[in-house]
């Protein structure tokens, strides 16, 4: 199988103790003997043998979902380009993460591995010197719909299959030479903070935001240095734009939601997905939020543990100060559960219990742990009158038990130990 050590090497997080043991070659991805459900090798492998023979050539032509990547090794001096699939038509579920809940992980393995990464290098302090790349992959950010783009690489698309926590995956890439993209139509509102170089990035995100433009959507034009005051645009690597977004709109919306009345009762809701369970409880107190998340031997950051590893972050009513170590997921998260208090205009006490199982093979980005919250919130809640009736219901949704959540937890150790004013009214 011809780039298998490209293979391992790309996945973060893979028990390469097995590969080095002979363990993958005794296994071939049927017997399931490194413990995984699936074999993330072979997943791979049967959507890159779909897409290589549409890719082996120095030039490539499709329309682009439209998706583009900045990358962050070097900054500033970063590689930037679009994401093309050899593919024509409505390619936009490609790029949209929006649409992926309820999809599995090889449907969304096979349509991210199509898509190719041209590179070509900047300053992303100082993009305006690197000629008409750089216009065009602004533009394609902006624009709405799928659009055909032909781009001529220096040499056939390879490399290694990019898989990350934070970004969603995609496929090979090039050294890219030249680039032309079709004329599409802008998203109003990105096209409305791009020509105003005088409003500030966070007013950008915002006011897109606030008009119904897709998360997705606003990332990738941040992305691209088209939000802020005119001397202060940049690019900014992909990594960084997805948790900046969802961080300035969940700031946002807490500027309101977390003076908001209190809700009237405790509440569970709960969701599975990618064989990842959630419970998120929503307590009747002031604001406070935690993501406990808990992943289980043989999953993407537990490879060879012997058991369960837990790992959490919390903020009290005055917010945070330092970057959460769970990364991305925390700000996400944060973000998708004040959509629903804002929706409400009620405020709470909010703990997500994560399990991640063996089923996930392999990280897919952040927009899983956003988009799950969000579809979790939109299910009918278990109500309950007391903290014990919540947890009880918690108990029997999860695996890991109460007492561990409770030990992992700074949000619950906090309410279960210290007086509040709610108590004496």
């Amino acid at each position: 199988m011809t780039g298998t050590t490209e293979f391992f090497d790309s996945m973060a997080g893979y028990n390469k103790q097995d590969a080095a043991s002979g363990l993958c070659v005794i296994c071939k991805g049927s017997r399931n003997l490194c413990g995984k459900d699936r074999c993330p090798l072979m997943i791979k492998f049967y959507s890159q043998s779909k897409t290589r023979p549409l890719i082996d050539a120095r030039d490539m032509e499709g329309c682009s979902p439209p998706a583009v990547f900045v990358g962050r090794y070097g900054y500033p001096k970063v590689d930037i380009g679009p994401l093309l699939p050899p593919d024509f038509g409505d390619t936009s579920v490609m790029d949209t993460p929006e649409m992926w809940v309820g999809r599995s992980i090889d449907e969304i393995v096979d349509f991210r591995f199509r898509l190719v990464r041209g590179k070509y290098r900047i300053d992303a302090k100082n993009f305006r010197a690197a000629g008409r790349i750089v216009d065009q992959v602004q533009e394609l950010a902006l624009t709405e719909k799928p659009v055909e783009v032909e781009a001529n690489f220096s040499q056939k698309p390879r490399g290694r299959v990019i898989l990350d926590d934070e970004v969603q995956p995609f496929g090979p890439s090039a050294r890219m030479e030249k680039m032309r993209a079709a004329n599409g139509r802008f998203e109003k509102y990105l096209e409305r903070s791009f020509y105003d170089t005088d409003m500030k990035a966070v007013d950008g995100v915002i006011n897109a935001y606030r008009n119904g433009t897709l998360i997705s959507e606003i990332q990738k034009a941040f992305s691209v240095g088209t939000m802020g005051i005119d001397k202060n645009r940049r690019f900014v690597p992909t990594r960084w734009s997805i948790t900046a977004v969802d961080d300035i709109i969940g700031r946002d919306l807490l500027k309101t939601t977390k003076f908001n009345r209190t809700i009237d009762e405790f509440r569970v809701y709960q969701w599975e997905e990618l064989d990842n369970r959630w419970c998120i409880l929503m307590m009747p107190c002031t604001w406070r939020f935690e993501l406990i998340e808990a992943w289980y031997p043989n999953t993407t950051w537990n490879p060879s543990g012997k058991s369960v590893s837990i790992i959490s972050d919390h903020e009290l009513f005055n917010g945070r100060k330092e970057y959460a170590k769970i990364g991305g997921c925390y700000y996400a998260s944060r973000m998708a559960v004040n959509e629903l208090l804002t929706e409400e205009r009620r405020t709470a006490g909010v703990i997500i219990f994560r399990e991640a199982h063996p089923g996930y093979v392999m990280p897919v980005g952040v927009w899983n742990v956003r988009e799950n919250v969000r579809a979790a919130l939109k299910m009918k809640p278990f109500k309950y009158d007391s903290l014990e009736g919540a947890l009880s219901h918690v108990d029997g949704v999860m695996e890991i038990p109460r007492k561990m959540w409770i030990a992992n937890s700074g949000v619950l150790r906090d309410f279960l130990t210290q007086r509040r004013i709610e108590d004496y009214l």
